[in-house]
């Protein structure tokens, strides 16, 4: 460490000075983690987390764009260009957006905004992205190349864009504006407390599900009860479309591909003796082959339709589609090994079962190669066990410098 309370370099570093570096941020990656975490923000609502992550960024010397996103502008983008020579772009991605849960944990960094939470564990992955941003820049004279550091909004869902008015999560709305142009590999880390801290699990192809979202609404014409012929009943139509849906999933969708469908709210009437005039369903679909997820749609809608017009309505379909995490197999050999020389030949696994949880991240790999990995935060004599997604979710802090070790190694394999 320097008298200016900044930690020395060497000009001729190599990788073992490079992990020592990152050891010696632990404390302030771990500080980052904590006031994030006390301040979590939803979706594109992420003023204060972005201008935290540009402003460090900058002090780094990370050359920084701001308001990244063709219809949102909540991103940020810091580019390292190494001083080695010519090498590869590779782009690391974080996401920055929580959840509305209200958080249960009674700790010293808390969320001090009601009902909402970092119950994903973003938080985590932005703080070590910016640890691994802090050590590449500290060593760029041996990075040949260019590093993109990659903060993402809105990967828990998406909003209506104020330009076209398609449903939009971060990850398309900052690939539409071009952050993948020249990209020859994409990464990404999300936290599993499922593994303990200190392990690292990719799987070798599918990682998870194409999530898709839709909302089918139905409108009849009210009436009263004695007079069911003179009315279009929004919630037969509902009924049937909901017996079709499940014969769709049933019958008609391969039983050889995973594929699930469940409908989440159903919404209709208002008075026990009028039938109703308006009915609406939401709900999501996970499936991992384009096939299937293109058949799952055009079902949706040859049902929605079919419903409408069997009582003499009308129908309306909103949808979100989601798009397959799928793993390139030389990516994942790459962060196999950089996570093993980070933490132990035993320590990264193949994981055998791909969930049908949904991520953005595969709409960059479905345009560039890249992995997406499981990190460990869990320790059960800690008493972190809980999953993601649950009011007590909590990390095993002692991930954080693992998570930007790998980050570093990986680079560094590939320059």
């Amino acid at each position: 460490m320097r008298a200016d309370g900044k930690i020395a370099v060497s000009r001729n570093a190599d990788i073992a000075e490079m992990m020592k570096y990152a050891g010696q941020l632990e404390e302030e990656i771990i500080s980052i983690r904590r006031d994030l975490h006390a301040h979590p923000e939803l979706l594109y609502d992420v003023a204060r987390t972005s201008g935290k992550v540009a402003g460090l960024l900058e002090e780094w010397g990370i050359t920084v764009r701001r308001n990244v996103g063709s219809h949102f502008g909540m991103g940020v983008v810091g580019t390292l260009q190494g001083l080695a020579g010519s090498g590869p772009v590779i782009l690391l991605r974080a996401d920055m957006d929580a959840l509305p849960i209200r958080e249960l944990n009674e700790l010293p960094y808390k969320s001090v905004n009601p009902g909402v939470m970092h119950a994903c564990g973003h938080d985590a992955h932005t703080a070590m992205l910016l640890g691994a941003a802090r050590t590449l820049a500290a060593f760029r004279e041996q990075l040949a190349g260019t590093v993109l550091f990659v903060f993402q909004p809105a990967e828990e869902g998406a909003a209506r864009s104020p330009k076209d008015g398609r449903l939009l999560s971060g990850g398309r709305d900052m690939i539409e504006d071009g952050i993948l142009e020249g990209v020859d590999y994409a990464y990404a880390l999300h936290v599993m407390p499922e593994l303990p801290a200190g392990q690292l699990g990719v799987h070798p192809h599918y990682a998870m599900a194409a999530s898709s979202h839709f909302k089918v609404e139905f409108q009849g014409t009210a009436g009263h009860h004695s007079a069911p012929h003179k009315a279009v009943d929004a919630i037969q139509m509902a009924a049937q479309f909901i017996a079709g849906i499940n014969g769709l999933m049933a019958n008609q969708t391969d039983p050889q591909e995973a594929a699930v469908l469940a409908f989440g709210t159903v919404n209709a009437g208002t008075a026990v003796n009028v039938i109703a005039e308006r009915s609406e369903l939401t709900g999501t679909f996970r499936a991992f082959s384009k096939t299937t997820v293109t058949s799952i749609t055009e079902g949706l809608r040859r049902h929605a339709s079919a419903s409408a017009e069997a009582y003499g309505g009308r129908y309306r379909m909103e949808l979100r589609e989601g798009i397959t995490v799928a793993n390139d197999r030389e990516a994942v050999q790459r962060m196999l090994s950089a996570a093993r020389e980070v933490l132990g030949e035993d320590q990264a696994v193949l994981l055998d079962q791909p969930s049908l949880a949904g991520e953005d991240f595969g709409w960059y790999l479905d345009r560039v190669p890249g992995a997406f990995a499981f990190i460990g935060c869990g320790n059960s004599e800690k008493g972190i066990t809980h999953a993601i997604h649950q009011p007590q979710f909590n990390i095993d802090e002692d991930m954080l410098v693992h998570g930007t070790r790998i980050w570093v190694r990986l680079v560094m394999q590939h320059h």
